[in-house]
């Protein structure tokens, strides 16, 4: 399919479990077809910041200009020059970060492997686990059902005070999204609350 465009997400470049990060731009055959889609928000700690980027075939790349010079103008010299900083400088930082993240990764899932009926893969990358919740479907406190993905978030809100992500979010309505990007103190006692809140329902 030659005539078909690759968009390459690579925000987690850095923020990577398995090994060393692998773009696909790396394909000759591919590379002046892809168009890798990149930030500072995750692999820096950027996000306040508000710059992302993209690397493509030149004349993608002036096309994009026409339209994000309409939209948004430019970013502020103060935000290009810590950019510059961040994607020429040491990685240390970034790899510490990532360490720190598989700590919590580990803490996340031994967890979640606590709470009854509940399913959880191993993440690549991120920092979110994404457990199957269905065996909590169909129960209730009080007259309060819980049918879906959407109504168990908003439970787990109410009643243990933990924010989550409904799976219907992302097309998978049996899930539910947390994050582990806090402290592991935050992450035990989050989890403590979500195993209440769902040993409460009937």
């Amino acid at each position: 399919y030659p005539e078909i465009f690759i968009i390459s997400d690579e925000i987690y470049e850095y923020i990577n479990y398995v090994g060393k990060h692998e773009s696909i731009a790396q394909f000759d055959d591919l590379k002046n077809r892809v168009i890798i889609v990149n930030g500072l928000s995750k692999g820096f700690a950027m996000t306040g910041w508000r710059l992302g980027y993209i690397a493509a075939d030149p004349v993608v790349v002036k096309g994009s200009e026409k339209i994000q010079g309409q939209f948004t103008s430019a970013t502020c010299s103060i935000t290009q020059r810590a950019a510059i900083i961040a994607l020429t400088g040491d990685l240390g930082p970034s790899q510490d970060m990532a360490e720190e993240f598989t700590r919590r990764r580990k803490k996340m899932l031994e967890l979640m492997g606590t709470l009854p009926g509940v399913t959880c893969m191993e993440p690549d990358g991120a920092f979110y686990v994404f457990p199957v919740m269905k065996a909590y479907y169909g129960k209730k406190i009080g007259d309060q059902v819980i049918s879906n993905s959407d109504d168990l978030s908003m439970y787990l809100l109410n009643t243990a005070h933990v924010s989550s992500v409904s799976g219907s979010a992302f097309g998978e309505p049996d899930c539910i999204r947390l994050s582990f990007a806090n402290s592991m103190k935050n992450i035990e006692t989050g989890v403590a609350r979500i195993k209440k809140a769902l040993s409460d329902l009937k």
